[in-house]
C-alpha cells in the first residue's frame, strides 16, 4: 500500500491507534532523520495492524463509526504518525504528545539535508525549502524558485526539480502492511503481539495492560482518566494516569496489583472511577484546607493517595469526623517522612489497603508504627535540601497551619492572600549570594532549615540584605514574628561565620514544631484549623507560588531545559527525591530526575545531581542510576544521544 493511502486512511479513521499504546515519543531528530532515510530510499520497515470490528474498537481520538472494520496499529504508531503531521501540517486526531516536534521541517535543496526551521540560517534563503508546505502546494510553486536559483543554469534546474521530485515522491512509496486478524486476536493476544513486536522498544506498563482490557470494552475509559488528569493539572496539581488508575483499582477491589483489573465489569470500573475522582477531588480540598497543601510542589506522599481513597470509599465519600480527618493525616504526613509508598509500591500498598479494610485509620497507624518504629521528627531530619525534600513539604505545612508571620507586613501566612505581589515564595534567610562568597556549597547553601516562606512582595524587599541586619529591624518592628517562622532569636546565630550554628539551632526548632503538630493530629481535632472547602471540586483551593525571585538553579541548567525541549526530549523533574529502587529509601534531592530517561521509554534513569557525598554516589550507582555532576557533561550525553539517534 503507498503511503499516501495510508495516511487517507488514518485521516478518514480507518486506520487508528488502540488506547493501550503509549503517545508520540519521538525527537526532532528523530524525525529528520526518519525523512532523511525516506529520501535517499532506505529500507524504514513495514506495519502491522489488527483488523478489528469498528463498533467495537477501542480507538484513540475515536473512529469513523461506520459498520465494519477498523485497522489498529500495533506497529508503526511513530513513523504512521510523523509521516501524517509532517506531510498534512497536523498530527492525526489519535496524537498525544508535543506537537512542535512535528512542525517546521525543512530540505536544502544543495546539501540534500533536513533541519528544523531556523530564522538566523533559512529566513529569507530560498534554497531551504518547507517540506509540509511542498507536500501541501505540490510542486508549481517551485518552479519559479528553482528557475531564479539556478540562474538560468538548465541543469541545476533539473538538478534541483529531481531533488524535490524526489522528496515529493514520498507519498507514492509502497509500505507492507502485515494485518492481525480472526476472532482468536483477543485483547489478552493483541497486547501479548504488541509486546513481543515492540520488544525492542518501550513495553507496556502494567498500568497499560490493565487499561488496554478495560478500553477493549468502553473506549472513553482514557479519554474520561485524561480529562480528571487535565482538571486537575489546570488547578496545580499533577499526576499520572497510572496514579489515578491505582486509586480506581484501590476503590473497587481493594488490592494494589493492576492485575485485578483484569476480569472488573465496566459498569464497576465507570462508577469506581466516577467515586475515585469525586473522591480524590474531596480530598485535595481538604488537605488544602486542613494542612495547607495547596499545589504539586508541596503535595508529596501520592503514592497515599490510593490508601485514603479506599477509607473514603468506606466512608462514602466523605471522611466521618474531624478527629478521623486529623488522624488520617497524622498517617499521611508519616508515610512520606519516611518514604513509605516510594520503592516496593504495590507490597507497602497492599498492606495498607488490608489494614483500612480491617481497622480503618487506627490499623494504618499500627501498621506503619511497626515498620517503621518511633514516629518523631529529629532534628537531623531536617539536613536534607533543596525543595524536593521530603521535609520541605513539611516546612510548608507548618508554616500554613501555624500562620507563621510574613518578616514585612506581620500577615499570618495560613490566609489565602490576595494581589499580585502576595503570592508566597522560597527566601533564603541567609540569602544565597552571601554564602557562596563564604565558600559554602550547593547543598549546604539551600538547606531546607535555611528556607522560609514569604510574600513577594517581603522576599522582593528583604533582597540579598545581611540576616544580621534585616532580622534585627523585624524583630524590633515586629516582635514574635522571627519565632514564628522558628528563626533562633540569638544574635550570633545571623552572623555569616555561625552560618553552620545557625541552621542546627534551627532545626532543633522546627523538629520540635513538627512533633506538636503531629501530637495535636493524633489526639484529635487540633485548636489551628484552617477553613475547609466544601464539595468536591478545586475552585476554592489556592494556587501558590515558590518560585524564588532570584531563580533556584543549577548554572546553565534552563539553557540545557530549552535544548531538550527543542529536540522533543523529556522534561526532568526539578529538585526531586530520588529513592533507592529496592527499599524505597531517599538517597538523594536531585537537581534534575528522569525517571525514564530522556525519551520517556524507560531507559535508564538520569539524575544531575552536582555535589554528592561519596555514599549517595554509590547508592545511586547500585540502584542502576546514570549520574551527571554537571549541565556540561549532561549537555554531552544529550549530544551524543542526539548524534546517534541522527
Amino acid at each position: 500500500m503507498q503511503i499516501s493511502q495510508i495516511l487517507d486512511k488514518v485521516h478518514a479513521g480507518d486506520i487508528a491507534l488502540p488506547e493501550f499504546q503509549r503517545g508520540y515519543v519521538w525527537t526532532r531528530d528523530q524525525v529528520r532523520g526518519f525523512f532523511l532515510s525516506l529520501y535517499r530510499g532506505y529500507p524504514i520497515g513495514g506495519f502491522l495492524t489488527w483488523d478489528t470490528k469498528a463498533e467495537a474498537a477501542d480507538a484513540r481520538g475515536g473512529t469513523t463509526g461506520k459498520d465494519g472494520t477498523i485497522q489498529l496499529l500495533l506497529d508503526g504508531q511513530q513513523r504512521v504518525t510523523t509521516l501524517y503531521g509532517v506531510t498534512r501540517g497536523e498530527p492525526p486526531r489519535f496524537f498525544e504528545g508535543n506537537p512542535t516536534v512535528l512542525k517546521g521541517l525543512h530540505f536544502h535543496l544543495e546539501s540534500e539535508t533536513f533541519e528544523f526551521y531556523a530564522p538566523a540560517k533559512m529566513k529569507d534563503n530560498a534554497h531551504w525549502i518547507d517540506v509540509t508546505k511542498l507536500f501541501q502546494q505540490g510542486l508549481g510553486p517551485y518552479f519559479p524558485v528553482l528557475t531564479a536559483l539556478a540562474d538560468e543554469d538548465t541543469e541545476l534546474q533539473s538538478t534541483y526539480f529531481g531533488r524535490l521530485n524526489r522528496l515529493h515522491q514520498i507519498r507514492d512509496r509502497a509500505v507492507h502492511i502485515d494485518e492481525v486478524t480472526g476472532e482468536d486476536k483477543t485483547i489478552d493476544v493483541v497486547v501479548d503481539i504488541f509486546n513481543r513486536v515492540n520488544s525492542g522498544g518501550t513495553k507496556l506498563s502494567k498500568g497499560d495492560l490493565a487499561l488496554a482490557a478495560i478500553c477493549a470494552a468502553w473506549p472513553d475509559a482514557r479519554p474520561t482518566m485524561n480529562k480528571a488528569l487535565d482538571t486537575w493539572s489546570s488547578q496545580g496539581f499533577d499526576f499520572k494516569l497510572d496514579w489515578l488508575l491505582r486509586n480506581v483499582n484501590a476503590v473497587l477491589t481493594g488490592e494494589a496489583e493492576f492485575a485485578k483489573l483484569a476480569h472488573v465489569q465496566v459498569a464497576d470500573f465507570r462508577g469506581a472511577l466516577q467515586g475515585s475522582v469525586d473522591g480524590l477531588a474531596y480530598l485535595l480540598n481538604v488537605l488544602g484546607g486542613r494542612l495547607g497543601l495547596d499545589h504539586s510542589r508541596v503535595l508529596n506522599g501520592k503514592g497515599a493517595f490510593p490508601v485514603m481513597s479506599r477509607l473514603l470509599h468506606h466512608h462514602g465519600g466523605a471522611l466521618p469526623d474531624a478527629a478521623t480527618r486529623d488522624r488520617l493525616f497524622y498517617w499521611y504526613i508519616h508515610s512520606f517522612l519516611w518514604g513509605r509508598h516510594t520503592g516496593a509500591t504495590e507490597t507497602a500498598l497492599n498492606q495498607d489497603l488490608h489494614a483500612v479494610d480491617e481497622g480503618g485509620v487506627d490499623q494504618l497507624i499500627s501498621v506503619l508504627r511497626r515498620s517503621r518504629g518511633q514516629l518523631v521528627v529529629t532534628a537531623d531530619d531536617f539536613t536534607g535540601s533543596s525543595m524536593g525534600s521530603r521535609f520541605y513539604p513539611l516546612l510548608y505545612m507548618l508554616t500554613r497551619v501555624r500562620a507563621a508571620q510574613d518578616l514585612g507586613s506581620g500577615v499570618p501566612l495560613r490566609d489565602n492572600l490576595l494581589g499580585r505581589l502576595n503570592s508566597l515564595q522560597v527566601h533564603h534567610i541567609f540569602p544565597k549570594a552571601l554564602l557562596y562568597t563564604q565558600g559554602y556549597s550547593r547543598p549546604d547553601v539551600n538547606a531546607v532549615a535555611n528556607f522560609c516562606f514569604l510574600t513577594q512582595d517581603t522576599n522582593l524587599r528583604i533582597g540579598a540584605k545581611h540576616p544580621a541586619d534585616y532580622l534585627e529591624e523585624v524583630e524590633a518592628r515586629m516582635p514574635g514574628a522571627l519565632a514564628s517562622q522558628w528563626i533562633p532569636l540569638g544574635r550570633d546565630l545571623w552572623q555569616l561565620d555561625n552560618y553552620p550554628e545557625f541552621l542546627a539551632a534551627r532545626r532543633e526548632l522546627l523538629a520540635a514544631a513538627a512533633n506538636d503538630f503531629l501530637v495535636e493530629l493524633l489526639d484529635g481535632p487540633s485548636r489551628v484549623a484552617l477553613p475547609e472547602a466544601d464539595g468536591v471540586g478545586l475552585s476554592s483551593v489556592t494556587v501558590v507560588s515558590d518560585a524564588s525571585t532570584d531563580g533556584e538553579e543549577v548554572p546553565g541548567l534552563q539553557e540545557l531545559l530549552a535544548t531538550l525541549d527543542a529536540a522533543g526530549l523529556a522534561r526532568p523533574e526539578t529538585d526531586s527525591e530520588v529513592a533507592d529502587p529496592a527499599t524505597g529509601r531517599q538517597i538523594i534531592v536531585a537537581a534534575a530526575y528522569w525517571p525514564t530517561g530522556l525519551q520517556n521509554e524507560s531507559d535508564a534513569a538520569i539524575v544531575l545531581a552536582p555535589e554528592p557525598t561519596s555514599g549517595e554516589q554509590s547508592a545511586l550507582e547500585a540502584g542502576g542510576f546514570r549520574v551527571f555532576h554537571s549541565t556540561d557533561s549532561l549537555r554531552h550525553y544529550v549530544d551524543k544521544t542526539l548524534a546517534a539517534q541522527a
